[in-house]
Parts: C-alpha cells; structure tokens; sequence
C-alpha cells in the first residue's frame, strides 16, 4: 500500500496537489495542520490524527464530522510528534512506500526530527521518502542505484546519519568514492552529479542520509 501523510509544516499546497496526483496514494493521512491542505484541495483524507494544536478549529470539525474521514485527536503534552504518530500509523497499517509531505518548513527542529524519523520506515523494509518541491530525501544502509533520467534533482548529496558510514564507494558520479569512511563532522557528499545513465551507492555499515535536491 502506497500511503501519503500530509504535515503542516510547509505549505506550498500548489506543489503537493500536483505531487498527490501524480504519484496515485492508496491511503492518506493529514497530520494535525496538514488538515489544511486537504480543505484547500477540497479532498477528505482517509485519517486525520494529531493534537490540532495549530490547526484552525473550523477545518478541525470539519474532517471530524466527515464520514470518510478516520479521526483521531491526542493530547497536546505527549511525547511524540504528530509527524510520528502519523509514520507509526501508516507502518501499523502495512504501507509498503510512504511518502511525506509539508515537513520542512521554517521548523529546523522538526525538520530534523522528521529526517531521523525515516528510520522508523528503513527498520521495517519500508521505502519512506520527506519529498517538497526542491528535495526527496530518504535514508540508505545497503547498495542503491539511481537512474539519471528518474532522478529528482540535479544534486545528490550524502550525509551521515550515523557518526560513520564506512566503505563508501561512489560510481557513475562526477565525484567518485572508492571504499572511503565519511563521518559527521564533513561535508564531503553535498553536492555530487551524475554523469552516467546509472549511478551505484554502496557501503558497508552505517546509514547515510540520501537527499536528491534542486536549486
């Protein structure tokens, strides 16, 4: 099941109306503000979960009194993110790709915490990508191949997620890496390009944030 989850951080609703359609979701979710999006584009979602703490009230009632939508409202004072309760909820329903949109906003804190929170979806085998109209970020901890003509930026960038990532071994890009040990403290992956039809990722132990971006 293809999931979408549609948080309130980023509101460039043109961009991810046009990013619903086109990627077909079987299942989505609006994460407390994301309700908003929703109201715009005139869709209900299939879930709308979070605390509503930063969401209009009128929107709020407005999905909890839809019949199609699945409402679930929590107390502000709780430990996890809407973001995650919203990831934890598509993982519980078997989602076997998950994408995320509206999480990089003007909250760096948040932006991080959802980056890390990929790792919740990498665990489980589950392909989860933080997607705006600039970047696709996901994480990596095995070999991966990208096609140039599939890309979605003309910038790869590779960052530790881990304190290291040992034995990476870069082909098919402009700036290629044979077996090296990247850690946190540089920034020798921002801003790679591929230069063949294919480009191979690889390495032995470790997670690396892959983030596929645009100017």
């Amino acid at each position: 099941m293809k999931t979408l989850i549609v948080t309130g951080g980023n509101k460039d609703y043109a961009f991810m109306q046009s990013y619903m359609d086109m990627q077909q979701f079987d299942y989505t979710i609006a994460a407390d503000s994301g309700l908003h999006f929703f109201a715009a584009a005139q869709k209900a979602p299939d879930e709308a979960l979070g605390d509503f703490d930063s969401a209009d009230p009128a929107v709020v009632r407005r999905f909890r009194e839809h019949a199609k939508t699945r409402f679930q409202q929590f107390r502000p004072e709780k430990d996890d993110t809407d973001t995650e309760i919203a990831l934890r909820r598509a993982l519980a329903l078997g989602s076997s790709e998950i994408h995320i949109l509206g999480g990089s906003g003007t909250r760096l804190d948040h932006l991080l915490a959802t980056v890390h929170l990929l790792g919740l979806a990498m665990e489980q085998g589950v392909l989860c990508y933080l997607v705006d109209a600039h970047n696709r970020i996901r994480l990596i901890q095995e070999k991966t191949v990208l096609k140039k003509g599939l890309q979605y930026g003309a910038y790869i960038s590779l960052i530790p997620l881990t304190t290291t990532v040992e034995g990476v071994t870069l082909t098919g890009f402009k700036y290629p890496l044979e077996g090296y040990r990247m850690d946190t403290f540089h920034s020798i992956g921002v801003s790679n390009e591929i230069v063949s039809d294919e480009a191979a990722i690889d390495l032995k132990a470790g997670i690396l944030v892959l983030a596929e971006t645009k100017d």
